[in-house]
């Protein structure tokens, strides 16, 4: 099941999405709650529901998928987790490239930083160097504290696209990465969530690309993560407790646009797309800064 969030004249909206059509699940039930986050809150991670609604929508709650204004998959997440350097090939060309990381790097994005499918990512006028990174989301479901590999996957409510846009130059300026990866619109995600049951546990052995104008710039399989998703949630919820709505994205492969001779750089007028195998593709114009 594809679950999309979307705008309409009457405000936020979520829906299912099926074929060329999406179900606007508060045209069925008005009490259903706009934000994804906030469904699995009240219901603990179950999506049966959900699916349920679908299945009895009337005629006039359905509306072609061509043409609908995205929203973010969940409008409001409570925490955006990011796993660094999780791919083999992309520690080489990286700066870690001589220290293969023993614990997984961990980092935090802002909701600012965030745009829908088909939204304009913005390269800010302090830097040009807006690179690319095509990512896999997980969006947990249900409350989860001192999980193990064993168990890990059993808190995900579905799958996304990402693409975690960073300015490689603020990046750069200090240990911490925060700076670089939360200028304002310069990151993606959707343009839905798929389900859990509809992928591999934990998101594993999925084709993953971007391309860059039409261009394939990463190539690589989420069955290549140094952590895999199950051993990252083990890792992060001995400290941090996962809440219903939030969300980890969780790595780039190789080919970013920082390692390539000369590197190459998002801007004004590019469009980036990011594709998943199962889940879908992600897909933003890029320009300049104005004002």
């Amino acid at each position: 099941m594809k679950i999309v969030g979307f705008n309409t004249k009457e405000g936020l909206r979520l829906g299912v999405v099926e074929g060329e059509e999406v179900i606007d699940l508060q045209a069925v039930d008005r009490n259903v709650p706009s934000d994804l986050g906030e469904w699995l809150r009240r219901n603990n991670g179950n999506l049966t529901p959900i699916k349920a609604l679908a299945e009895r929508a009337p005629s006039n709650a359905r509306r072609p998928l061509k043409g609908v204004a995205y929203a973010l998959p969940v409008a409001r997440p409570g925490k955006v987790i990011c796993l660094g350097v999780n791919y083999l090939e992309h520690v080489k060309e990286a700066l870690h490239r001589d220290n293969a990381e023993k614990f997984p790097t961990i980092f935090m994005r802002c909701q600012t930083s965030l745009l829908p499918h088909n939204q304009t990512i913005v390269r800010p006028s302090a830097s040009q160097t807006l690179d690319y990174e095509a990512e896999m989301v997980v969006v947990i479901g249900k409350r989860a504290k001192h999980l193990d590999v064993s168990n890990a996957t059993s808190c995900i409510a579905g799958y996304s696209c990402c693409n975690e846009g960073s300015i490689r130059e603020f990046q750069g300026k200090t240990t911490q990465w925060d700076m670089g990866k939360n200028f304002d619109s310069t990151g993606s995600f959707g343009p839905w969530m798929v389900t859990a049951d509809e992928l591999p546990p934990g998101g594993k052995g999925l084709k993953i690309q971007a391309r860059l104008n039409g261009q394939v710039m990463q190539s690589d399989n989420t069955g290549n993560m140094i952590f895999p998703v199950a051993e990252a949630i083990a890792y992060i919820t001995q400290g941090m407790t996962l809440e219903p709505g939030d969300i980890i994205m969780s790595g780039t492969p190789s080919g970013v646009g920082l390692a390539r001779k000369p590197p190459v750089w998002m801007k004004n007028g590019d469009v980036c797309e990011i594709d998943i195998e199962g889940i879908g593709v992600l897909s933003n114009p890029i320009a300049d800064e104005t004002g």
